[in-house]
């Protein structure tokens, strides 16, 4: 028996990373919104690596701190070790990583959701989508309630038609014990949506007390004082160690043993799992000539002895995982206290999103995270973020926000869905950002707070912040390139460091390019007439060190953009363009791309293809206009 039980403006559906980051921005952005979870224990619950960042997914979650989302506040409150990865190369790879508290960090998610204004957080499983005339209209939960809303989110991760699987064991569920969402997927499919067949899985975790740590290397935090905010609020916390140790062959007899009983390769498993984080079973058959495979022990929160298994993902039947964790080093008497397993689910292809993370077939539905394909919490927390903005702005009647691949690894992972689609997990990898010397982790606020001020998001404490930054980077990079040191001043340092002398005097910034020479080097003989934030010294070496690739890469954004400004009209009907090849034509009236730029990066869409579309787009604009 259905009856009404509220209106909102936007309504989005799961409250996992995703889910969150929706409903926070929505609800921060002024809307009345309701937040639907299948139970309200599983808030911002991570039933797999309990970690945030590394190579990209970091630069996500400081893009996200950046906007005003979240994630990153959230992990620098919890964290159980930070460090930042790749520091012997280059900045654009350089990420941060945390381990986090999992049982804290959704605990102090969930209170954030709920201490939010505008924000209604309630337990209850969606089962079916409402529309009208195209336009989504509300939801209905399996007791009945009908919510009514112009604007809804949904973020379902693993839950839609969810299967665990464990050997010869499968059965209906989502992640770690939770109910799965058995009716949406009818809902979607009702509504005109094509669906995908996913698989992701999680190792076994075992108990601290039953781990020989001694056999094992430990992996500290680092020491210097790293967080994901851009802000001088956070409190370092105190660090608990990670630790290393290796499979090795009788690991790999016994999994080849039973690899008869493995659903991977029984034919078990349907869906197509993740590629960057394959199962253990995978990884023996794959590299067969490997010896050995890293094995991390990762503490799951401070008040549990629960330890994370990283890398021995596997979806052997119980007794085998018991048997395969004691033939490692340090693990010889391991009690396994949750066995490891695959799960299942559904996922929309994201081709049938807009850029703004909008359905084009439906008209204010809003789809984030694992159901459009993706891996990783970072991942969709930043889907979230934007969708939940966006059906804000929807519900408000306003413009999207529409990031270009050069402001974001977030718009990098956006436009890959939409334009290009998956056809397995995708995960977001530094080597996907043509642009990644730009989209550094260093450099998030000064690529992004000015949108997040503007969208509404950023408080003016914060964005005040950012501008004494911004301007302070200005002057010293000023003071650089005016001030200059004699021979006689620097050469017996330049000496000392092994870097040629120079003949006669050379300004700070000329100095600085030297690979030899740092900020610091050169501070101590002229120092800056301010107290400079460290930030702001990271920024000036940064900057003058990379001037030419990144001058280099700004002149390509541009070029980029004269394509991405050249706006293709919605209703284009591409059958009737001469000379373009059947594949372009049948992926472009499917992807209806927003842009040139955006038509150029669709799989299978060839250069010859985009100057016909260009030739026609301004032919018949000039047709256009002179007959009215």
């Amino acid at each position: 028996m259905r009856y009404h039980a509220g209106d909102y403006q936007v309504i989005v559906i799961g409250a996992g990373h995703a889910g969150c980051e929706a409903a926070l921005a929505a609800a921060r952005l002024g809307c009345k919104t309701l937040l639907l979870t299948i139970s309200l224990d599983t808030v911002a619950y991570m039933p797999c690596n309990p970690s945030v960042g590394g190579p990209a997914k970091g630069n996500v979650v400081r893009e996200i701190d950046a906007l005003g989302g979240e994630m990153g506040r959230n992990t620098d409150l919890t964290y159980l070790q930070m460090r930042l990865l790749n520091t012997g190369k280059g900045p654009a790879v350089h990420a941060l990583r945390a381990q986090a508290d999992k049982f804290y960090y959704a605990q102090k998610m969930k209170e954030t959701v709920e201490a939010t204004n505008n924000l209604t957080l309630r337990q209850g499983m969606v089962d079916e989508l409402l529309s009208e005339d195209g336009r989504i209209t509300g939801v209905v939960t399996h007791t009945g309630a009908t919510y009514k809303a112009p604007a809804v989110v949904v973020t379902t991760g693993t839950y839609l038609r969810g299967k665990i699987i464990m050997g010869e064991v499968q059965y209906q569920g989502g992640p770690s014990g939770q109910l799965p969402s058995l009716k949406l997927t009818d809902s979607l499919l009702d509504h005109g949506f094509q669906l995908a067949r996913f698989k992701t899985g999680t190792p076994p975790r075992v108990h601290r007390d039953s781990i020989d740590f001694s056999q094992c290397e430990i992996q500290p935090g680092d020491e210097e004082f790293y967080h994901f905010q851009f802000s001088d609020q956070v409190e370092p916390r105190q660090q608990l160690p990670c630790w290393l140790t290796y499979t090795n062959e009788h690991t790999h007899a016994v999994i080849q043993e039973n690899l008869h009983r493995s659903p991977m390769f029984s034919g078990v498993i349907e869906g197509t799992g993740p590629r960057y984080c394959p199962s253990i079973e995978d990884k023996i058959v794959r590299f067969a000539e490997r010896p050995s495979h890293q094995i991390f022990l990762e503490p799951e929160g401070r008040d549990t002895a629960e330890y994370y298994v990283q890398g021995l993902s596997t979806s052997l039947p119980e007794e085998v995982q018991l048997r395969m964790l004691r033939t490692i080093k340090g693990m010889e008497r391991a009690e396994m206290m949750r066995p490891g397993y695959a799960i299942e689910y559904d996922a929309i292809v994201p081709t049938q999103l807009q850029l703004s993370l909008m359905t084009k077939e439906v008209q204010g539905l809003f789809t984030a995270g694992q159901i459009n394909g993706t891996s990783g919490y970072e991942e969709a927390a930043g889907q979230g973020l934007i969708a939940g903005i966006n059906a804000a702005q929807f519900a408000r009647d306003r413009d999207p926000l529409i990031l270009d691949r050069s402001d974001a690894y977030i718009a990098v992972m956006i436009d890959d869905l939409v334009t290009k689609g998956t056809n397995e997990p995708y995960r977001l990898l530094t080597s996907r950002a043509e642009y990644r010397l730009i989209l550094r982790n260093d450099n998030a606020d000064l690529r992004l707070m000015e949108i997040g001020h503007k969208i509404g998001l950023l408080s003016d404490e914060r964005f005040a912040r950012f501008l004494k930054k911004k301007e302070a980077i200005e002057r010293e990079k000023g003071r650089m390139r005016t001030t200059r040191l004699k021979a006689e001043e620097i050469n017996p340092k330049l000496s000392e460091l092994g870097s040629a002398p120079i003949a006669d005097a050379a300004s700070l910034e000329q100095l600085l390019r030297r690979p030899e020479v740092s900020y610091g080097v050169l501070s101590a003989l002229k120092p800056s007439p301010e107290d400079l934030h460290p930030e702001v010294k990271e920024q000036i070496e940064i900057q003058t060190k990379y001037a030419g690739y990144i001058e280099k890469s700004y002149q390509q954004i541009e070029k980029q953009k004269k394509l991405e400004q050249k706006l293709i009209p919605e209703d284009l009907d591409y059958g009737v363009i001469k000379g373009l090849s059947s594949e372009s034509r049948e992926k472009m009236s499917r992807i209806r791309p927003r842009s040139i730029g955006q038509a150029s990066r669709i799989s299978g869409v060839n250069p010859a293809d985009i100057s016909i579309l260009m030739v026609y787009l301004e032919t018949h604009g000039k047709r256009s206009v002179a007959n009215a």
